[in-house]
């Protein structure tokens, strides 16, 4: 038995069609081939299963069992198959077994029903991963390049498009659209009091509503005043009944976990999946609200009566008995999200808790009785006017007794009258009110919109949520409202201006349906992929032709790139000063050559001493991450347009091959570094006096020589582990040297005096830099001047180990 981290594999472009500047995002649609990698390469999760399954006769798959569980299991046979025992031609070898919560009942039942894995429902996966793949990386790769090269103040490193995550954004711009474009109305409500002797004054509700003529309300105010008592037209009583819930599935959950609990769908579906795994409650991606006819309800409402919190109402169902849950939608995936077994708070934390007692309520509530009360309703005449009023009085809580916030609010009761009877008018006025705009979208109401029209699935629904706040197209404001961005406010207009379909859900709801017939074996994989791939490569390419008519909105709300940021170094071209502009991505622009550069992200950028780089003149800068990081000098253009052949995109001096630069790996790199394998230990020369080396690959950071003048790298190298020696000036006062000598020259890693000055750390990274990084083969280890140095030793070695 083992176990895999989600997918195994994921689809991407062959290395080629990664590259953004070289490939026309057109070419994404078709020409472009793509291949399964391993999704996380560091697990080396193909290798794995494949020394677990060596000379194995059978193999029984225990994945989710939805639609993404399915594609696991075939990527799982593809890494298997090769290496298992073959049986004969006949004999089965592969079983799947289909399994919704961890409990014993559950895993013997699916032992004993073994089946087969779905190639149809995998293969509905493999579409729909191609499909936004292709189509998100097209579009998304065109406009990010086309918009971020004209404006310096979009603060979005990422302009993206997605089929499902644009018309989720749609969602958000359409509702304020409605509130910008919402005008007040003024109207007039006529209000009555009446009383008889010493009761309460009843407030009474005018049948008309409202009227929107000034006029006419006082016309109905003076009808009425003419009259000074109320006359009670009719009492009826009705029995009225709150229906129980239907059993929870994924969107109900995730709808409740936003407007109630205040997680985001994404946090709520992650502590799901933990409770899930952890044996807590059933799978908790479901879009069934019906329990199969043999789901053990008495079992598992029994396994809560120990539970202090509910256990009355739990014990009080099990001694009259459960009523029947009520019918809701068989998707044919799994059973509703249900319990499976006790819980406290002190074992789920805060969040967890919160979300299992919900679900543990909904749970017990769906097997409760109905909630009763009786509805009063006095309908009443002033002169020619009727009014009414209404009360509710609780007859059986019923299931709100476990579920409260859905109970019966505490009203007055209603007086006792007859028809025929009279009260005194106590008050008789008009009011004058304003319609008020809807609100901004909550994620609950989103969550319902998405389902409604069919945009992503219950796993995927979260995901889209949370691309557009990350994405910084809506904040999520008070109440978990969700407010577009200048920036998603004015793409989503720019699509409606060129393409309206890019943005309604109309044609992503007709996708998935097509999706959905791969998976019933009813639709060929192949036809659905190409049909939909023609459909928006067609759209693809009237996009870029009407750019323009975007361009105009992108003209009216954000700054050109050369009106923002503010001068820093200059460029090696025009010699005048580019600017550097902070907002993400940061970047320096040139407005004379109107040329942009990248940078290196999440860090500062500041002037390095004014060198230059002597390839193209152009000023170095320094990135750093913070006092307790790294930093390292760059050419902007270099970064950019790596000078050699062994350099790649994104690659400062640190990593640079240049053979004689004094900013270069081959005048600043000391020795190969201790823990990563590609990684070379560079000096930084700014650092002094607290001086230090950094590997130029992963975040080790090596402090020496505190409180040195001055710290050189020499062109000699150490006979023992091939490192650079280096050549130390001490403070007179602080030297460590016998005889108060002040200068040597030594291997920071076999030197005995300089062992003792030499401390490993690791950097403090905000995030992971966006850089093209990479190995580099050959010159590149030590100092680029000998191929297969060796790792440093002794304390080094040992701190290394210690830090591992």
């Amino acid at each position: 038995m083992t176990s895999v981290c989600g997918h195994v594999m994921s689809l991407d472009f062959i290395g080629k069609y990664n590259n953004w500047d070289k490939v026309d995002p057109a070419e994404l649609f078709s020409k472009a081939p793509t291949e399964k990698k391993e999704a996380n390469p560091k697990l080396n999760m193909v290798k794995f299963l494949q020394v677990e399954a060596r000379d194995c006769d059978y193999v029984v798959l225990w994945l989710d069992c939805d639609k993404e569980g399915e594609n696991i299991c075939f990527e799982v046979l593809d890494a298997i198959q090769p290496v298992m025992n073959k049986g004969s031609v006949r004999e089965q070898t592969v079983y799947r077994a289909k399994f919704s919560s961890i409990t014993d009942v559950d895993i013997w039942n699916a032992m004993n029903h073994l089946g087969e894995p779905n190639r149809n429902e995998a293969l509905s996966v493999d579409a729909r991963q191609e499909l936004d793949l292709r189509i998100g990386c097209a579009f998304t790769r065109f406009q990010t390049k086309y918009f971020q090269g004209k404006y310096g103040n979009l603060d979005s490193s990422l302009i993206s498009f997605g089929p499902c995550q644009t018309p989720t954004l749609g969602f958000c711009v359409e509702r304020h659209d409605k509130i910008q474009s919402f005008r007040p109305e003024t109207y007039w409500v006529l209000q009555a009091k009446v009383f008889k002797g010493k009761d309460s004054p009843l407030t009474l509700d005018w049948n008309r509503v409202r009227v929107f003529d000034r006029e006419v309300g006082q016309m109905f105010l003076n009808l009425a005043k003419a009259c000074r008592e109320a006359k009670v037209e009719s009492v009826s009583k009705k029995e009225k009944t709150k229906q129980r819930p239907q059993a929870l599935n994924t969107v109900e959950m995730l709808r409740v976990a936003s407007s109630a609990l205040g997680m985001g769908p994404q946090h709520a579906m992650q502590i799901a999946e933990r409770l899930y795994t952890q044996g807590y409650i059933s799978y908790p991606r479901t879009e069934t609200t019906h329990y199969p006819e043999n789901f053990d309800l008495k079992g598992t409402l029994k396994k809560q009566t120990g539970n202090p919190i509910w256990a009355e109402e739990v014990k009080a169902l099990l001694s009259t008995g459960l009523n029947r849950p009520r019918k809701g939608t068989d998707a044919g995936d799994h059973p509703p999200i249900t319990p499976m077994c006790a819980a406290s708070e002190a074992e789920l934390g805060s969040d967890g808790w919160r979300l299992y007692e919900y679900i543990t309520r909904h749970f017990i509530a769906t097997v409760s009785e109905d909630c009763k009360y009786l509805q009063t309703t006095i309908d009443f005449t002033i002169g020619t006017e009727a009014f009414s009023c209404s009360g509710k009085t609780l007859i059986s809580a019923g299931y709100t007794a476990v579920m409260p916030w859905q109970g019966i609010p505490l009203e007055e009761t209603m007086p006792d009258c007859e028809r025929g009877d009279t009260y005194t008018v106590d008050e008789l006025k008009l009011l004058e009110k304003q319609t008020s705009p809807p609100d901004y979208l909550t994620e609950a109401e989103l969550i319902t919109l998405m389902e409604k029209h069919g945009i992503g699935t219950d796993a995927s629904i979260p995901v889209h949520i949370n691309n557009v706040c990350q994405r910084n197209y809506v904040t999520v404001e008070s109440g978990r409202r969700l407010k577009p961005t200048n920036l998603g406010i004015v793409l989503v207009h720019g699509y409606y201006k060129i393409d309206e379909e890019l943005v309604l859900p109309t044609i992503r709801s007709a996708v998935e349906k097509m999706l959905n017939l791969i998976a019933l074996g009813k639709a060929n994989y192949q036809q659905v992929l190409q049909h939909t791939l023609d459909i928006f490569k067609r759209k693809f390419h009237y996009f870029v032709d009407s750019i323009a008519g975007m361009d105009e909105l992108m003209e009216v709300s954000f700054s050109p790139i050369a009106a923002t940021g503010k001068p820093m170094s200059r460029c090696g071209k025009c010699h005048r000063f580019m600017k550097y502009i902070q907002a993400k991505p940061s970047r320096l622009h040139c407005s004379h050559c109107d040329e942009t550069y990248s940078l290196p992200q999440n860090g500062a950028i500041k002037l390095y001493k004014e060198l230059r780089c002597p390839l193209d003149d152009f000023e170095l800068v320094l990135w750093t991450s913070g006092a307790r990081g790294k930093s390292y000098p760059l050419c902007p253009y270099c970064f950019s347009n790596p000078p050699f052949r062994d350099m790649k995109k994104g690659m400062g001096c640190n990593e640079c091959t240049h053979p004689s630069c004094q900013h270069a790996l081959n005048s600043l790199g000391i020795g190969q570094c201790v823990e990563c394998d590609s990684g070379v230990l560079v000096l930084d020369p700014t650092s002094g006096p607290k001086w230090r080396m950094a590997c130029n690959k992963c975040n080790v950071l090596v402090h020496f020589f505190e409180h040195a003048h001055k710290v050189q790298v020499a062109q000699e190298s150490c006979n023992a582990c091939d490192a650079s020696l280096v050549v130390v000036d001490f403070n007179k006062a602080r030297t460590p040297l016998p005889a108060g000598e002040t200068q040597q020259t030594g291997c920071v890693f076999c030197d005995v005096v300089f062992q003792d000055l030499v401390e490993l750390k690791h950097a403090t990274m905000r995030h992971a830099m966006h850089r093209g990084g990479g190995a580099r083969r050959g010159r590149g280890r030590g100092r680029g001047r000998r191929s297969n140095p060796k790792k440093p030793k002794d304390k080094m070695a040992a701190l290394a180990a210690y830090f591992v």
